[in-house]
């Protein structure tokens, strides 16, 4: 007995002294093998896996190297799985390039589903420093509006904003915006960044920075509006974002202009955020900004939604409560704040000598949007602030918000399919149609910028009453932007459209490619309906001329009018062709709204081409998807 007593010192001594039972990454490799965790739902999205091209295979979005831990994880997630289970239980001494410090949501998901036990601790210190930072709670999806003027943004975009909670202040001015884009090369002009970005010439990565930046950005160096959706994702959802999204940091994706873009990337974040979301799926072609922010409000995500109005907005919706009569003091004053001691000033009621230098005020900061400062415009922009801060309290209150019934989400769908029925000089034929983006200036408005059309693969079929099938028409692109000018906004009115039609021409029809562009301005006649006029220049390869590649100089007018549920877009244009030939124009289009998204569209089109003119007229059903 007492030899045994004297054994437990020596026993407790020597078990002290073995190594104490530590994670083993082949004890989870067997517990992840038993449940098959590799095709798990929340693995598949944490590594960006698609289905490949053979059944079971797959294949991930995204092969940079950098974002993955086996040397074929970009094509197999068993192995990237076991890769990743080995990384966690490596030696802590490659500190911030540990597998726990770079796969953060990895790791937080394998604990929840693994007995995992203890792990060795790095000494993440970078990840820790940018959570600090990004010390946020709350997610909002962001919609940056419509954009003409830049290939990429022209549909619109999505970017996310990450916001502290009320108890670190809760100000947007703490936000973060987490952004995905292509990393463009600044020597690129116009026409190769956009072959570039359709062909999928550019990498993509996401990028975290401060919200204001963004609204500095949009609101008003590019002066769009912004929609602001805040999503209802829990704290721990959004904490599940933020750890992938800081795996995500520096790792390049393909960018695609109508699919892989801005706004797909996105998707895929609210999918690690709230396991089980199925976003992506319903985007296998494109994915138009608006639709994706309509996929989102489908999923139940959204809990809200803001309007956030562009510097040029805020400055048209003070402008408006401006007696005409008063607009040109408004220039005046900007240009010399003494004019506020001018009599007929003095003498005007306090609201509207407030409204007055408020208006100039916001007019100068518009004009100086993107130039250098200039110490004079600063010191007048100064001299103003202070006029406006005294009169304060006589300033009326700023227009409404617009009705949210008109917001992005709530317009007609992008895609658009037609059924016609035609008569061309005494000939009937029927058309199908399918547009696959996005929308006319005679289309339903709501949601969309009045004078703005972006038309991208439109197909137009003919089916004669013989039953015989041909293509009417092929738009690859048709953007026209009709932003009216004033004395306050001078914008260039311009227009671009380029495909395949059909042409008389030598008492024959022939296919014709084109490519056409035009400029010049526009003018709002009331209630936003609008008067333009361009000048326009047109390449055809037309096989009916003698010589089949011919220029042509043109003018194009036209009128767009809205009257409730119905819209009209007339139009007349002239070409003179360099070998002569004159072409003649006169299209009427009239547009009535049955519901959001079904429309009849009365068409009448007149050409007058040698050696005869013709008429053709008619009717289409359009549903919008």
């Amino acid at each position: 007995m007492s030899s045994t007593r004297a054994l437990v010192p020596f026993l407790i001594a020597l078990f002290a002294l073995l190594p104490t039972p530590s994670w083993s990454a082949g004890t989870a490799w067997e517990q992840a093998q038993a449940s098959e965790l590799w095709q798990r739902n929340e693995w598949i999205k944490l590594g960006h896996y698609k289905p490949g091209t053979w059944p079971g295979s797959w294949r991930s979005q995204t092969e940079d190297p950098r974002f993955f831990m086996a040397a074929n994880g970009a094509v197999d997630p068993r192995a990237e799985l076991q890769a990743t289970l080995e990384g966690f239980a490596a030696s802590a001494e490659s500190g911030d390039e540990h597998a726990q410090c770079r796969f953060v949501a990895r790791l937080s998901w394998l604990r929840a589903e693994l007995d995992i036990g203890d792990l060795p601790q790095p000494d993440c210190a970078k990840y820790r420093e940018f959570r600090e930072q990004v010390n946020a709670t709350r997610a909002v999806l962001v919609f940056p509006s419509y954009y003409l003027n830049s290939p990429s943004s022209m549909f619109g975009h999505t970017l996310l904003r990450l916001d502290p909670g009320e108890a670190d202040g809760g100000s947007e001015y703490l936000s973060f915006a987490v952004n995905f884009g292509a990393l463009v090369d600044p020597n690129d002009n116009g026409l190769f960044y956009a072959f570039k970005g359709l062909a999928g010439g550019y990498a993509g990565q996401f990028e975290v920075d401060h919200y204001y930046k963004k609204i500095r950005e949009y609101n008003h160096g590019e002066n769009r509006d912004i929609w602001e959706y805040p999503l209802n994702l829990t704290a721990e959802e959004t904490e599940r974002l933020i750890q992938h999204l800081w795996e995500l940091r520096r790792i390049n994706f393909a960018y695609y202009f109508f699919d892989e873009n801005c706004s797909y990337r996105i998707l895929e974040m609210l999918e690690v955020a709230r396991p089980g979301l199925d976003l992506t799926s319903a985007f296998p072609l494109t994915a138009i900004p608006i639709d994706t922010v309509r996929e989102v409000e489908r999923s139940g995500l959204v809990r809200d939604k803001h309007f956030r109005p562009a510097q040029g907005t805020v400055l048209k919706q003070r402008l408006a409560g401006v007696p005409p009569r008063l607009r040109e003091r408004v220039i005046e004053i900007s240009r010399s704040p003494d004019r506020l001691n001018d009599a007929d000033v003095q003498a005007l009621d306090p609201a509207t000598r407030a409204l007055l230098i408020d208006s100039a005020y916001k007019f100068l900061r518009y004009e100086q949007t993107g130039m250098e400062r200039d110490p004079e415009v600063a010191q007048r922009s100064f001299r103003l602030l202070q006029a406006l801060q005294a009169r304060a309290a006589d300033l009326p209150p700023p227009a409404a918000q617009p009705d949210p019934s008109t917001s992005p989400d709530l317009s007609h769908g992008s895609r658009r399919l037609a059924v016609g029925a035609w008569n061309e000089d005494g000939q009937d034929y029927l058309s199908l149609g399918l547009r696959m983006s996005l929308h006319s200036l005679p289309e339903n408005r709501n949601g969309f910028p009045v004078g703005a059309q972006i038309n991208l693969g439109n197909f137009d079929l003919r089916i004669e009453d013989d039953g015989k099938v041909d293509l009417n028409r092929f738009d690859v692109v048709d953007i026209l932007s009709l932003s009216p000018r004033d004395r306050f906004f001078k914008p260039l009115s311009w227009a671009v459209r380029t495909g395949v039609e059909r042409q008389w021409t030598d008492d024959r029809e022939h296919r014709v490619a084109h490519i056409n562009g035009g400029i010049g301005a526009t003018r709002t006649l009331w209630a936003d309906n609008r008067v333009y006029g361009l000048t326009t220049a047109r390449l055809e390869n037309n096989y009916g001329f003698a010589d089949p590649l011919q220029p042509a100089l043109g003018l194009r007018g036209g009128l767009l009018f809205n009257a409730g549920p119905v819209i009209l877009q007339w139009e007349v244009s002239a070409e003179k062709f360099a070998n002569g030939e004159l072409r003649k124009i006169a299209d009427l289009s009239h547009n009535l709204r049955l519901s959001r998204n079904q429309a009849l569209h009365l068409e009448l089109l007149w050409r007058d081409q040698q050696p005869d003119d013709t008429l053709a007229v008619g009717l289409r059903y359009q549903y919008y998807y």
